[in-house]
């Protein structure tokens, strides 16, 4: 069973069990978080249910893990003929989820 989810701008497609990194949020670790804009429910068996734009009465519920930073972004700028070059990184603070529960 999975599920698409759009959570802050981006889609997600999660199933029951998978950790995945979300948007910073200010909760402790062991609290839960429901995403309700579920776009699209498959129960495993090859039916699909599809929103227009969300499927209504689905949900995902998701246990929190804590707070974790997310992968390293590269900036490189550089100024052609002016012997210029910086790189710098970057690392957003993510947090941490574990799906627990799809219904829809």
């Amino acid at each position: 069973m999975y599920a698409i989810i759009a959570d802050s701008g981006k889609q997600l497609k999660v199933e029951q069990g998978q950790e995945l990194l979300v948007d910073y949020r200010d909760l402790a670790a062991g609290a839960t978080l429901t995403f309700d804009r579920v776009l699209a429910v498959s129960d495993g068996s090859g039916s699909l249910k599809l929103g227009s734009p969300l499927v209504s009465g689905a949900s995902v519920v998701a246990e929190v893990l804590g707070p974790e930073k997310g992968p390293k972004l590269v900036v490189q700028k550089m100024r052609r003929r002016k012997n210029f070059r910086k790189k710098t990184g970057h690392r957003s603070v993510c947090t941490k989820v574990r799906i627990s529960s799809i219904t829809g």
